[in-house]
């Protein structure tokens, strides 16, 4: 392991998309030179199989066959995150379990949820992430998300945190993101292991003054984002919110026009991976707003852009 992959976990772990072919099946020497890419773009870690990842249009077996190429791939150059989120416990902790036997440094898992109406209580919820914890050695992060329409409070999460030994990590990705990371960390004091930022990185720099150390963001252009967490981190706060205003245009055109394809449109323009498809039923973007996303993202001359060429 890499000094960056020593815990706390810091830095821009970005999200790795799944990558196809242009006929919707898996392309696994596109994944690899996908992984070998954010690698050498400065990522401090990877998260796989997350919803940018379009986890839910993959079968449990083409799972287990991108989680076991990403990580026999990567091979220790950095800690990976596997995101291990189903509606089951059992379930769940099974896929955790899997996770960590293969290598993974953590496990992301959103809190039980099932179309627009399926909930669980709090206990539920408590329950569900001690099932896991109990299954398991490595951290676990809690993804906080609009997508899961389920309401996590402070007070939860911070008991979580103090009384279930593997939760460690929260990606806060709902709306007034920094207000609850504050709250968070003063709430849960030295069980909050790691305050991350999501969302591809458009509360950035509000989520960092707030105390994120992490974030979890899109996987085209890492180095951008290092530009602004690295300096950040290091004290250098007017240096970070410069390379936010930069970056800023690019993670918004990512963020509200182009979603999880934004990265697979920049690495197949850079001749990272052979196609940028995404599986039916999604739809591809637009061709103006394909061209959009690329013709900001030339004005900064990120590392995917000219990675493959």
């Amino acid at each position: 392991m890499t000094l960056t992959a020593q815990r706390p976990y810091r830095g821009v772990f970005p999200v790795a998309p799944t990558i196809f072919d242009d006929r919707g099946e898996l392309d696994l020497a596109g994944q690899r030179r996908c992984i070998d890419f954010m690698i050498d773009a400065g990522s401090n870690g990877l998260c796989i199989l997350a919803n940018f990842s379009e986890q839910f249009v993959l079968t449990d077996a083409e799972r287990e066959q991108v989680m076991h190429a990403v990580l026999e791939h990567v091979a220790g150059r950095v800690p990976v995150i596997v995101t291990t989120t189903h509606f089951g416990s059992r379930i769940c902790a099974e896929r955790s379990r899997q996770a960590q036997d293969a290598g993974a440094a953590m496990v992301m898992i959103m809190p039980p949820y099932h179309g627009a109406t399926f909930r669980v209580p709090e206990k539920g919820i408590f329950d569900f992430y001690r099932t896991v914890s109990d299954a398991i050695d490595i951290p676990i992060m809690i993804q906080d998300a609009p997508v899961a329409g389920t309401p996590l409070s402070v007070d939860l999460l911070a008991r979580m945190a103090r009384e279930i030994p593997n939760i460690r990590y929260f990606k806060i990705e709902v709306p007034m993101a920094a207000a609850k990371l504050r709250d968070l960390i003063a709430a849960g004091g030295d069980s909050i292991e790691g305050p991350w930022d999501g969302e591809e990185a458009i509360t950035l720099m509000a989520d960092l003054d707030a105390g994120a150390t992490g974030a979890m963001t899109g996987g085209g252009y890492p180095d951008g984002i290092r530009q602004i967490v690295d300096p950040y981190l290091a004290g250098r706060r007017e240096e970070a919110m410069a390379a936010y205003g930069r970056w800023l245009p690019l993670i918004n055109y990512e963020n509200r026009q182009c979603g999880l394809q934004a990265a697979k449109i920049l690495m197949q323009e850079g001749g990272v991976i052979g196609s940028d498809a995404v599986r039916h039923p999604l739809q591809r973007v637009h061709p103006a707003a394909r061209a959009g996303l690329i013709e900001i993202a030339r004005q900064l001359d990120p590392v995917v852009l000219r990675w493959g060429q």
